[in-house]
């Protein structure tokens, strides 16, 4: 099997915190059902799916990708308060 270097991984991982930070910002400027908040999400879906497939057989068993959920999951409530 072909195994990615660690600083790949961490492009990667870049990319899905940008991208979230991206969505985040455009739902609460424009809503949660807004075209462009839709388009980030679905971006950064195609990214997290990418990171699975590239690592999955990873020893760090996508630990990164669980931590920025959990970051998201304690932002998105907040947003929702805001509302």
């Amino acid at each position: 099997m072909y195994k990615y270097s660690n600083h790949y991984r961490t492009e990667v991982l870049e990319e899905i915190k940008e991208k979230r930070e991206l969505m985040i910002s455009c739902a609460n400027q424009l809503g949660f059902t807004n075209e462009k908040t839709i388009q980030y999400s679905q971006e950064l879906d195609e990214l997290i799916n990418e990171y699975q497939r590239l690592f999955k057989h990873s020893p760090r068993e996508n630990e990164e990708v669980k931590f920025a959920f959990k970051q998201m999951i304690m932002v998105w409530p907040k947003a929702f308060l805001e509302l």
